[in-house]
């Protein structure tokens, strides 16, 4: 069985979010599958085949969610202590070609989002990243090309 790393944040907010669709979710689709049912004839209700569609989603959702939360690696960043960069590294980045400083943290597949500087372990730039430290240069094969960057500071929040 494959770990599945993420950020004690992460954890959270999956099961919030599983707590959610399990509860009132789950239960609001329950009330448009009757409520649809009402209506009659269901070979021609187009309300009931997409409430019924929504709850496959839905379950299909709880058991993506059960199962990557049993498999959880919870890591917290704040008990790492390395100069090298590894999972939850809060990293400052120089990009070597437009000279503008940017910050991401490495963090979890399911947790990434970009526009909160948090980059997925998995994503190109970094693998390039992980087990490099402050000083270094890197070079990133992105599918846009390669991009140099320079390591200002690693650290761990």
């Amino acid at each position: 069985m494959e770990r599945v790393p993420m950020t004690k944040q992460g954890a959270d907010a999956m099961r919030t979010e599983l707590a959610y669709i399990k509860g009132e979710k789950r239960m609001g689709i329950i009330k448009a599958i009757e409520e649809a049912r009402a209506h009659g004839d269901l070979s021609e209700n187009a309300e009931y085949h997409a409430a019924k569609e929504e709850q496959g989603l839905n379950e299909s959702r709880i058991s993506q969610l059960e199962d990557k939360l049993a498999r959880a690696q919870i890591i917290d960043p704040s008990s790492i202590v390395s100069d090298r960069i590894v999972f939850g590294a809060m990293v400052e980045l120089l990009d070597c070609d437009t000279d503008k400083v940017v910050i991401y943290q490495i963090v979890g597949e399911d947790e990434s989002n970009i526009e909160q500087g948090r980059i997925s372990v998995t994503s190109p730039i970094a693998r390039a990243l992980i087990g490099k430290e402050e000083g270094d240069d890197v070079v990133v094969h992105a599918p846009s090309g390669e991009r140099a960057y320079e390591i200002r500071s690693v650290s761990y929040q």
